[in-house]
């Protein structure tokens, strides 16, 4: 990102952190534009481009009703509907779109000693990331505030692979998601190290729809585990790869997000950008 698209989103985050913070006193747009130092005017602007819909109705996204709505209506039928939802107007991503191949047991246990590891440093709505992948598909995805410790988190997950940074086409695949026009996307291909169980989970993740949520619970009883839910937060919690794995889609039974591996704020930024883009038809 350049530095002045990193400080403006710094300042959208800090916004939804105010809004989330803040919810039940519904604050007016005065109140939220000072909570970023910037006029109303200004601010209704910036946040306009960034989300899609204003700073009130973005407030209605990210709210717990509305999550409870969400999960009224569309849990009970939430995966058998995926694929439908998933091809109405132009492709969403699910999961015929990405497919996952967990690693040989070797490459598991011996800390990707064989693999050749490529990774980029990129942008997206939601931060700076790093993206990494091997010749079989992407292996990594993590939003960083720091490229170097994002780098370093990167060789702990590997620590005896061989790294290159270049941008290859399994990561260019990956980051054109955040490009909305998916007419384009090529099959996404994920090269994963991972559990049976923690593969099994993150594909389940795959196919919750775009804009919509679900909880752990329900996770747990699509993979005829209903009595793991602790087990499938924890495996959740593990996801490598950021985003493109929708670990952001499932929250508390509650309608309270629950926890996110690159923090809450974040994690309540992409629910209400997904539902925005979904409110404006571009999913």
């Amino acid at each position: 990102m350049t530095a002045q698209a990193t400080y403006n989103y710094n300042r959208i985050a800090k916004a939804i952190e105010f809004i989330a913070t803040n919810f039940k006193e519904q604050p007016s747009l005065n109140e939220i534009a000072e909570s970023v130092h910037l006029s109303p005017y200004h601010f209704q602007r910036l946040f306009t481009d960034w989300a899609g819909v204003s700073p009130k109705k973005f407030m209605q996204y990210i709210s717990i009703e509305y999550a409870k709505q969400l999960l009224k209506e569309r849990q009970a039928t939430l995966f058998d509907t995926a694929q439908e939802m998933g091809f109405s107007g132009t492709s969403r991503l699910h999961d015929l779109f990405i497919t996952i191949e967990g690693m040989t047991p070797g490459e598991y246990k011996n800390g990707g000693g064989n693999l050749k590891i490529n990774y980029s440093f990129a942008e997206s709505p939601f931060g700076n990331l790093i993206v990494a992948s091997t010749p079989k598909g992407i292996c990594h995805m993590s939003f960083i505030d720091d490229e170097q410790k994002g780098l370093e988190d990167l060789k702990l997950r590997f620590p005896n692979a061989q790294y290159h940074q270049l941008l290859d086409k399994n990561q260019q695949d990956g980051l054109f998601i955040f490009q909305h026009d998916w007419a384009k996307l090529d099959q996404i291909k994920l090269h994963l190290s991972g559990t049976p169980f923690q593969l099994k989970v993150w594909e389940t993740l795959l196919k919750i729809p775009q804009g919509s949520l679900t909880t752990y619970g329900s996770i747990a009883q699509k993979i005829d585990s209903p009595k793991a839910s602790r087990a499938v937060g924890t495996a959740i919690g593990n996801n490598p790869v950021a985003f493109l794995i929708p670990c952001h889609r499932v929250i508390q039974s509650s309608g309270k997000l629950g926890g996110y591996m690159w923090g809450n704020t974040r994690k309540n930024a992409i629910i209400g950008w997904e539902a925005a883009q979904m409110d404006s038809g571009q999913y």
